[in-house]
């Protein structure tokens, strides 16, 4: 009997789900083995509150910023790979250090903004040293969900699993719908009204060394309201107002792992920002941050409600990638349509991360659980 060749056996096997399941599992067996562990370690330390204060804080700081990395830090890492880790660490991580310092000082001890506390005193996320499972499990939930390359909004995971009521989730629901409708409208007028001039000036692949230093302009300054807007997501599990000791292990702990994340240059995530079109083009990449960072001052201004900034930065790139689709001149329908696809995964898996952020803050609060049950009630049989 003639062996099938090597190759045709590999390509056969690879479309066998549970085979596909199996090998991600070898690949991935140390990080599961980690994720095994600290799953395991948040049922013994729920019991004990300034542990699991900390617990929580840890996985959460490095969790947050490497999922949302692909909207605050992604287009920087992807035009920059030429550039030394440590060069772009350090320039983000003094950014990082005055924005959260400034929010410190002026707040009086509050890193967030006034995003998890008004000026009353008044919050929906109340901080308590009597934490629940779900909320110590879900920064671990979203580790694994950004090694699956799924970028979802942290700020529903993270806040949710604190919200007093539903109110607190709807809020940003809100909120958040909106910027991505905004977001895709603006992107897509800017690029597809834009494309020719932009294409004309984009077309040559050297460019001036002025290019550069504004990327660096923006993309810091989109860095810098990017904390104001998600540091929440991170001091959720800590109190409201700082001492300053916790304040240094906070920003250090966030600086520290910013490190780790331009040392694996963004990690695994990152390919959503690498698989859209042209986005290494450090004029592309200026150009998309530049109406991000508008976008975002525009809602933090306007509300100090928390906001899922991966949803607005979604609706960014994927204005842009419907825009550049239309406009190009090239034959068929082939690149259109992978632009909708690439846009229809980036919205499914931010809708997946909604679903799953509601699953673990129904099962933290007993309330939110309640009302989730009653308006589920007429759906039922």
């Amino acid at each position: 009997m003639k062996k099938q060749p090597i190759s045709t056996r590999r390509k056969s096997s690879s479309n066998v789900p549970y085979l596909n399941l199996f090998e991600w599992a070898s690949q991935e067996k140390t990080f599961l083995t980690i994720i095994g562990i600290a799953f395991i370690l948040a049922a013994f330390v729920v019991f004990n509150g300034k542990v699991a204060m900390w617990f929580g804080f840890a996985f959460a700081a490095y969790s947050a910023v490497a999922n949302d990395s692909i909207q605050s830090l992604g287009t920087f890492i992807e035009s920059n790979r030429d550039k030394r880790w440590y060069v772009l660490w350090l320039f983000t991580g003094i950014i990082l250090i005055v924005t959260i310092a400034f929010s410190f000082y002026y707040f009086d001890g509050d890193v967030t903004y006034q995003r998890l506390l008004d000026k009353q005193g008044n919050t929906k996320y109340p901080f308590d040293e009597d934490f629940s499972y779900f909320q110590l499990i879900a920064p671990i939930v979203l580790l694994i969900l950004t090694r699956l390359r799924m970028p979802v909004s942290t700020t529903f995971l993270m806040l949710s699993v604190f919200s007093v009521d539903s109110s607190g989730i709807t809020s940003i629901v809100s909120k958040s719908m909106s910027g991505y409708i905004l977001a895709f409208v603006l992107s897509f007028l800017v690029w597809y009204l834009g494309f020719n001039l932009i294409r004309k000036y984009f077309k040559k692949r050297k460019f001036h060394t002025g290019w550069m230093v504004t990327q660096w302009i923006v993309s810091g300054s989109l860095w810098s309201v990017w904390l104001m807007q998600d540091g929440a997501n991170i001091a959720v599990f800590l109190p409201r107002k700082l001492e300053f000791l916790q304040f240094l292990v906070f920003t250090g702990t966030i600086f520290f792992g910013l490190g780790l994340l331009f040392y694996l240059r963004g990690d695994k995530i990152q390919q959503v920002v690498s698989e859209k079109v042209r986005i290494s083009d450090v004029r592309a990449a200026t150009l998309i941050d530049f109406t991000y960072v508008l976008l975002l001052l525009y809602k933090l201004l306007i509300s100090t409600i928390p906001m899922s900034t991966t949803w607005v930065f979604l609706g960014t790139i994927g204005g842009r990638e419907i825009a550049v689709s239309l406009a190009r001149r090239k034959a068929g329908n082939k690149h259109k349509f992978k632009a909708l696809g690439l846009i229809w995964k980036d919205l499914l898996y931010a809708l997946i991360g909604l679903a799953v952020s509601v699953a673990l803050a129904s099962g933290a609060n007993p309330a939110i659980r309640a009302e989730l049950i009653k308006a589920l009630e007429p759906l039922m049989p």
